[in-house]
């Protein structure tokens, strides 16, 4: 990335960049098509294209954009500031995030350009660098609007949606609070890993004093396409992952399932979306003793095309009312896809976005790996609960996962050159 200024920064706030030096101090309609004006090639996802997706726009990009290859996400708690603050924090945020997307520096003098005896406004680790296809999504946890103790912080408590719920308990959860929850939530996506880090870590510095990361999330190997040109990607247990996602040409899955429509319970989010993070610690050791025959009747496909057992290739309609040899379903009852299948679930629909993970290793020598689960939707009351639900109460692959994060955000539509990311919210 090269630090050339541009005109669409000179409004970075003060504090701002006094937060860039003190960090430094311290450590020392649909709109689908706008996510592809000014893209080249983003079918697989390779590391170190050139692609560069607007940040400005109708939605945030990073929701129906092609999934790039690498994630860095993060979880902010906000300090002890106030309304403008806030507002202040957002706008500064919306100034980098727009610069860093086009594959410039997060601030107007960048890594080298600055004055010699100052702190630069870019950490440089993403100099000669290009975009790689990044996208920085912003949304807003529920203790933005009423914090844990019950105070109405920012005045907007009342402007919290009805669709932003707390997550209920599911069966065999064992969350970890330090690694859940948040008051608001940066997903930087990229086909290089280190423009995705560059991104959340000069984000960082420029929210010091105002918010500090309260647990973030690498994640490699994308689990789900959003697009046709994409090829369906594998998980952890070898399977391909995401084959009925839905996609960015399936306008009107789209329009019904993802997209907040004008209408729903607060107006500032129409355009917007609703975020669910889920970290899934995978048991690799015990699965990979299992069968393939077990492996397969756990997923409901084969591991090699990705088939549904009822037959077929990988993008045949699952069949769960074929039964095989004993009247037994071909799909077991249990099965990982019969149970996330939207005929068991009322037609509920997700577009997911999730990543593998490998945190290294526990203190019994077993990797602390698996997917880190992203999905975005309308309303998360009549899309993830419920399949969620369903399968925390019968699926097979319980066996061999634990779930040990979560948390839901409210991401906001997307900002306009000139204003920044949650206008809306404090009009």
């Amino acid at each position: 990335m090269h630090t050339k200024p541009t005109t669409a920064t000179s409004g970075m706030s003060r504090r701002g960049m006094l937060g860039l030096a003190g960090a430094g101090i311290v450590g020392a309609g649909i709109g689908v098509a706008g996510d592809r004006v000014a893209v080249a090639a983003v079918g697989t996802g390779s590391s170190g294209a050139s692609a560069s997706y607007p940040f400005y726009g109708p939605h945030q990009s990073g929701i129906v954009t092609a999934a790039q290859d690498r994630l860095h996400f993060a979880s902010f708690d906000v300090g002890d500031i106030d309304r403008g603050e806030l507002i202040e924090l957002l706008r500064d945020w919306t100034l980098a995030a727009a610069r860093m997307t086009e594959g410039l520096g997060a601030g107007p003098s960048g890594a080298v350009d600055g004055a010699y005896d100052a702190p630069p406004d870019d950490t440089g680790e993403a100099l000669d660098l290009t975009a790689s296809g990044l996208t920085i999504t912003f949304g807003f946890g529920a203790t933005l609007f009423t914090g844990t103790d019950g105070r109405d912080r920012f005045g907007i408590a009342g402007r919290r949606p009805l669709e932003l719920i707390d997550l209920p308990h599911f069966a065999g959860d064992a969350l970890v609070p330090t690694q859940s929850d948040g008051d608001l939530c940066i997903q930087a996506c990229s086909d290089d890993p280190q423009v995705a880090v560059h991104a959340i870590r000069n984000l960082s510095r420029i929210a010091f004093g105002r918010a500090g990361i309260r647990w973030s999330q690498l994640g490699f190997g994308r689990t789900s396409s959003t697009t046709r040109a994409q090829v369906t990607p594998r998980n952890l247990f070898g399977f391909k992952d995401g084959t009925a996602n839905v996609k960015a040409e399936d306008a009107g899955q789209v329009r019904e399932h993802v997209f907040v429509p004008e209408g729903d319970s607060q107006a500032w989010i129409a355009g917007g979306s609703y975020l669910v993070a889920r970290k899934i610690r995978m048991t690799i050791e015990t699965w990979d003793r299992a069968s393939l025959r077990e492996q397969e009747s756990v997923i409901g496909r084969d591991k090699g095309e990705g088939a549904p057992l009822s037959g077929g290739t990988e993008f045949t309609a699952v069949d769960l009312d074929k039964v095989g040899a004993g009247g037994f379903p071909v799909i077991d009852r249990a099965a990982h896809v019969r149970l996330a299948h939207p005929d068991h679930n009322a037609g509920a629909l997700l577009l997911r976005r999730g990543y593998n993970f490998v945190d290294g290793n526990d203190d019994l020598g077993r990797l602390n790996a698996g997917l880190f689960f992203l999905c975005f939707q309308r309303d998360p009351r009549s899309q993830f609960v419920p399949v969620q639900s369903s399968l925390a109460a019968n699926d097979a692959m319980n066996e061999y996962i634990r779930h040990v994060g979560s948390a839901i955000f409210a991401v906001p539509p997307g900002a306009t050159a000139g204003g920044f990311v949650g206008e809306r919210l404090f009009a």
